[in-house]
């Protein structure tokens, strides 16, 4: 098969000044994409800003070869996301590629957090994925193409102490994607999640070098980079790591109907074991899929 090509396509990768962001902006890059190089330069809980991480990444792909301007907008900020996008159009008039990779942390134990690091850490990952999706998503309508990817967690799908508002943050970005694929799909945009396992400033000091080693970001992004591609599933959630692949789902039981007349609390306590039954559990592609099956049921389906 031929290899995955980029040329003559355009790509915003945010958060791209360090980490899993760095090496999907030069692997597009490599593969013939235009990159756009965003990233705010700010330490891991957000403070301060730098643009010499973004241009150091573009003077990167430069010497590659390749063809990347910087920009050091916040994904929070309406007007900072409205000039990366209109910097990209002027620059090359088009967006073909979204990477919604930039973050924070902010960990504390939820009885310690205050709801400011809450509400940042919840603007940055969730806000900061959806304004940069919402400022390229007419482009891509127009255009009849898109290729978005956003970044979720473990800590959002399966929990992580110390970290509610950043679970809370990426299991966000699910919800967001699994309703905007259906509304892209006439129009050819594609939109799906990495759930990534790497050594980045943000896991630094959450584990052993020997670890760290084998956890690097460019393991990640051939996962990432396919997700971005003209072959790319939609509303796929890819978890990668150390060179492992895997995809989650959201799966639900078959349960049990318990009719209408004389419903209880001790009813539901008593049939728990069949509810919770994992034989002929389904993933569902939309909302309706489940509400159809909760209809059958009362049917005696």
């Amino acid at each position: 098969m031929a290899d995955i090509r980029f040329d003559g396509k355009v790509a915003i990768v945010t958060g791209a000044g360090g980490g899993l962001g760095k090496q999907h902006a030069l692997e597009l890059a490599r593969r013939g994409a235009k990159v756009v190089v965003n990233d705010l330069g700010g330490s891991m809980d957000g403070s301060g800003g730098s643009s010499a991480a973004a241009d150091a990444v573009v003077e990167e792909i430069k010497a590659l070869g390749g063809e990347a301007i910087s920009n050091g907008s916040s994904v929070t900020d309406d007007a900072g996301v409205a000039h990366m996008v209109k910097q990209t159009m002027d620059q090359w008039g088009r967006i073909d590629v979204l990477i919604a990779n930039a973050g924070i942390l902010r960990d504390k134990s939820f009885a310690k957090m205050t709801m400011e690091d809450f509400e940042l850490v919840l603007n940055v990952h969730l806000m900061g994925t959806v304004k940069p999706t919402k400022a390229v998503w007419e482009i891509m309508r127009e255009q009849n193409y898109g290729r978005i990817v956003v970044t979720t967690s473990s800590s959002g799908m399966y929990g992580n102490f110390g970290q509610s508002n950043y679970g809370a943050a990426k299991l966000g970005i699910i919800g967001f994607m699994n309703t905007i694929r259906l509304e892209g799909q006439k129009n050819n945009i594609h939109i799906n999640a990495i759930s990534p396992v790497a050594a980045t400033r943000m896991t630094e000091n959450l584990m052993p070098p020997a670890i760290l080693e084998k956890l690097k970001p460019e393991y990640v992004t051939p996962g990432v980079v396919y997700l971005a591609s003209e072959e790319a599933p939609t509303g796929a959630i890819l978890t990668a790591g150390a060179g492992a692949f895997a995809l989650t789902r959201l799966y639900e039981t078959e349960g049990v109907y318990l009719g209408e007349g004389g419903l209880s609390v001790e009813e539901v306590r008593d049939n728990w074991s069949k509810i919770s039954d994992p034989a002929g559990q389904q993933a569902y592609l939309n909302g309706g899929e489940q509400s159809g099956k909760f209809f059958r049921k009362m049917q005696g389906g």
